[in-house]
């Protein structure tokens, strides 16, 4: 293309990517990664549609920036959930994305190295050989998409995805959810709002067309059918948590206002914990407390948890990074998610 005056003024380079029909031809899908997705997708339907009980439940890093603490803590969480799947259905959480209020480490995909080289091919690389093998493991992955480019590459190995509190409003995400395969949950936005998410659930379970790659990452029209699985999380905002009982019965009355499924999850973190990780377990508590009550809408929760407990700030020097400590938001370690998990399961037993 000639340079022009009037064009990519403030462009200092462009960089070819891989297509998504590339890299997913290098790393395909294997049969038991595609069950484990499949599996856990219907699964996840069954409990949005009251055709199972469980309680949904999804635990792992506020981000993925180390693959082998990822794994790490994949096993010790698959291991958890076989002994608690009969009540609970437990979902890893594995973001690659993080969007940031101003500027920051945007996450794996984006800066892989964590240097600021923002290697995105490498970044994309790993990130889809890693789903591939906890998907091979058996671990049902749950992650947020930001970028809709993004899940070209890798949501055929995600089973429940996100739109976070700062995309819920976005037409473009709007637009990107009702084409995916897999239930999503859209989150209230940053002010605590919970309208915004309703409106996202009406718009991504209607059909849309919107410009798109395909495949072969060719610019194209993309046509949807609408997403039916799409659903409510509350999160908290400025104001504070809306994980009690009088903002839930709100969320529901709007959500039924709408005409969309009044079943939703909380997120114990964010502005249901004053952003304080160690309040997630009262979040927690007192959502399952209202489900044991009789609540039924209320369907799982989320928590931010890592092998290790706290975060650290991202220095410039990764090498000097402490093992399985969170690069973002803190997060609870490793004991007290498990505690928590077998709490639930047991409050859940008690009234069996």
């Amino acid at each position: 293309m000639q340079p022009s005056a009037a064009r990519d003024v403030h462009i200092w380079s462009t960089v070819p990517l891989i297509t998504p029909l590339k890299l997913v031809s290098k790393l395909q899908v294997s049969p038991r990664a595609e069950h484990t997705v499949l599996a856990g997708r219907q699964q996840l339907r069954n409990v949005l549609n009251g055709l199972e009980p469980r309680f949904m439940m999804v635990v792992g890093p506020c981000s993925i920036h180390d693959e082998e603490a990822a794994l790490e803590y994949a096993g010790r969480l698959l291991d958890c959930s076989k002994k608690l799947s009969s009540r609970l259905l437990i979902v890893m959480r594995v973001y690659f994305e993080k969007p940031r209020t101003t500027v920051g480490w945007k996450g794996f995909i984006y800066d892989p190295h964590l240097d600021d080289s923002f290697d995105m091919e490498t970044g994309i690389y790993r990130a889809r050989s890693l789903l591939l093998k906890l998907s091979e493991m058996g671990m049902h992955v749950g992650s947020e998409f930001l970028d809709p480019v993004v899940p070209q590459y890798l949501a055929d190995l995600v089973t429940w995805a996100t739109i976070g509190a700062r995309t819920t409003e976005s037409q473009t995400h709007r637009q990107m959810a009702s084409g995916l395969s897999m239930p999503v949950g859209f989150k209230n936005g940053t002010d605590g709002n919970a309208q915004i998410a309703v409106d996202a659930a009406v718009s991504a379970r209607s059909s849309q067309a919107f410009l798109g790659l395909d495949h072969e990452g060719r610019t194209a029209i993309i046509r949807t059918t609408g997403n039916p699985d799409g659903h409510l999380v509350l999160r908290g905002g400025h104001k504070g948590p809306n994980y009690g009982v009088e903002a839930i019965a709100e969320a529901k009355k709007q959500l039924l206002a709408a005409g969309v499924r009044s079943q939703l999850m909380v997120d114990c973190s964010h502005g249901n914990s004053y952003k304080e990780y160690s309040k997630q377990a009262t979040a927690l508590k007192s959502v399952v407390e209202q489900r044991v009550a009789g609540n039924t809408d209320i369907i799982g929760c989320m928590l931010e948890s890592h092998l290790n407990a706290g975060n650290q700030k991202l220095n410039g020097n990764p090498s000097q990074l402490k093992y399985g400590v969170s690069i973002t938001d803190a997060c609870i370690g490793w004991e007290e998610t498990e505690g928590l998990l077998n709490w639930t399961y047991k409050r859940f037993g008690q009234v069996a």
